[in-house]
């Protein structure tokens, strides 16, 4: 059975376009939805342009009111049905409660290597740790913020010469190429983690 899949952008939607374009052929998913918090989201025309269905849930009118943001996301997604949903560059944080809906089935991809540098800067806070090596991974969302069973990553070197803005630059193909082979094997139920070295 083809799995059905919504992901949910804020910006340039560059992770959301790698996920579009490699569910095709084989592939156990399909998308259906991308569903923006922002109106002028850059992804929203790219997903357009590869026919697939868009929607805007602007979080701006409902001030501090999470709950009713929420549920007018809920409302969309139900309508589009889908089995899976994918945060890519999703600039919100989601309850709890939301969360339960796909309980298991709810993934993002985050820039450093879990369980390190949880949340933002990530790229900065590696090179000021003096860490070696940096990458991204993506995992289940659970409740806890950048928590959850992680199911792939994708490392490479740090460079002595290396700015939060260069790795940020050098991570992001690694995010491209590690984001689409996990939905492939999550979509299929294959639980093998996904390793990419550079």
């Amino acid at each position: 059975m083809t799995r059905r899949v919504a992901i949910l952008i804020s910006g340039g939607g560059s992770n959301m376009e790698t996920l579009v374009k490699s569910m095709t052929g084989d592939h156990p998913a399909r998308p259906v939805l991308v569903l923006s918090n922002t109106p002028d989201a850059g992804g929203l025309a790219k997903a357009r342009a590869l026919h697939v269905p868009t929607s805007v849930v602007d979080h701006r009118p409902f001030g501090k009111d999470r709950v009713a943001f929420e549920a007018e996301l809920l409302k969309v997604l139900k309508t589009a049905k889908p089995d899976i949903i994918c945060l890519a560059g999703f600039m919100r944080i989601l309850s709890p409660e939301f969360m339960q809906h796909w309980s298991g089935q709810m993934l993002n991809i985050h820039p450093s290597l879990l369980p390190k540098y949880k949340g933002l800067h990530t790229h900065a806070r590696a090179i000021a740790a003096g860490d070696s090596e940096h990458g991204c991974t993506v995992h289940v969302v659970t409740p806890e913020l950048d928590d959850g069973p992680i199911l792939g990553q994708a490392k490479l070197r740090i460079q002595p010469d290396d700015t939060a803005q260069t790795l940020a630059a050098r991570v992001l193909p690694l995010e491209h190429a590690l984001y689409p082979k996990v939905l492939r094997r999550f979509a299929a139920g294959d639980p093998t983690p996904v390793t990419l070295e550079q």
